[in-house]
């Protein structure tokens, strides 16, 4: 895959964090995978727009209940395995 070099203004603070976590070798990557990430999320977003556009949006009930499933209000206990 092709790459490009780049130049980005970064605050002080986040690289600082950036290079921690990632090495400074591995900025790069690390970087270009939290692109990777925003951009899926992205165009996650501008799906979600345009199904609203074409469906309305979705009732205030409906995202609460999704809400409440996601939290996992209704959703079974794990059991313990024993050994």
């Amino acid at each position: 895959m092709a790459v490009s070099k780049v130049s980005l203004s970064i605050d002080e603070d986040v690289l600082a964090e950036a290079r921690e976590r990632a090495g400074r070798r591995e900025l790069s990557s690390y970087v270009n995978e939290a692109l990777r990430r925003q951009l899926q999320h992205d165009r996650i977003a501008d799906l979600l727009a345009e199904m609203e556009d074409g469906a309305g949006p979705i009732p205030a009930e409906l995202m609460e209940e999704a809400r409440e499933l996601w939290r996992g209000v209704d959703r079974p206990k794990a059991r313990r395995r024993s050994a």
